[in-house]
């Protein structure tokens, strides 16, 4: 589908394109049959090309991001394991499959919203999940807007560093992106656990 839809993006400029790009993304944390980590580094390589610029894509994204992700939060919060009974829910969240990840939010809470926002193909089952458990709100805003705050610079900034490269980058994360972004985010996480580990032995 982004191969239709990218030589459109690349005619726009200005709102239309940031309005396309919200709609993107909104579609892709429900479910649409995209990879929002492609469609922002695809976004990303367009401020290179002044389609856009990056601090209001980044803000554009923030929204459609998390406002896609409370979408999806909030059905499993108000209807449940009852969206299982529809064909598209049951085909993408077997009730096996959701009954596993409510097990996995319980035994690590809230903050493992956090990491659902760096885990791709999972994301939007994560979160119906998470709603139905019925936790609250905030916490949904709290987490995953603070991931999504961190994800945006990240990605845009780093299609902005490597320039003229960012296609071939582009091509190796497509290829990967099952393995690439899960290994981000355990060594970032192995990372803060090492300093705080160490921290903890200093102060002791």
């Amino acid at each position: 589908m982004m191969d239709s839809i990218w030589p459109f993006l690349q005619s726009l400029q200005g709102f239309p394109a940031y309005a396309l790009m919200f709609v993107l993304l909104f579609g892709c944390g429900i479910g649409a049959p995209m990879n929002e980590d492609i469609v922002l580094l695809a976004a990303a390589a367009l401020t290179l090309k002044g389609v856009m610029d990056p601090v209001p894509l980044m803000l554009v994204a923030w929204f459609g991001l998390v406002g896609g992700d409370a979408l999806v939060f909030h059905w499993g919060h108000r209807f449940g394991t009852r969206l299982l009974r529809m064909r598209f829910f049951a085909r993408m969240v077997p009730e096996a499959r959701l009954q596993a990840m409510q097990a996995t939010m319980r035994h690590y809470g809230p903050a493992y919203i956090f990491v659902v926002r760096f885990m791709p193909g999972v994301r939007t089952a994560l979160f119906l999940a998470a709603g139905s458990l019925k936790m609250p709100y905030r916490h949904l805003f709290i987490y995953d807007g603070l991931a999504a705050l961190i994800e945006l610079p990240l990605l845009v900034y780093a299609v902005r560093y490597v320039g003229g490269r960012w296609e071939e980058i582009l091509s190796v994360i497509h290829r990967f992106q099952g393995i690439i972004v899960p290994a981000i985010v355990l060594l970032l996480l192995a990372l803060w656990l090492y300093r705080r580990f160490k921290a903890r032995g200093i102060r002791q």
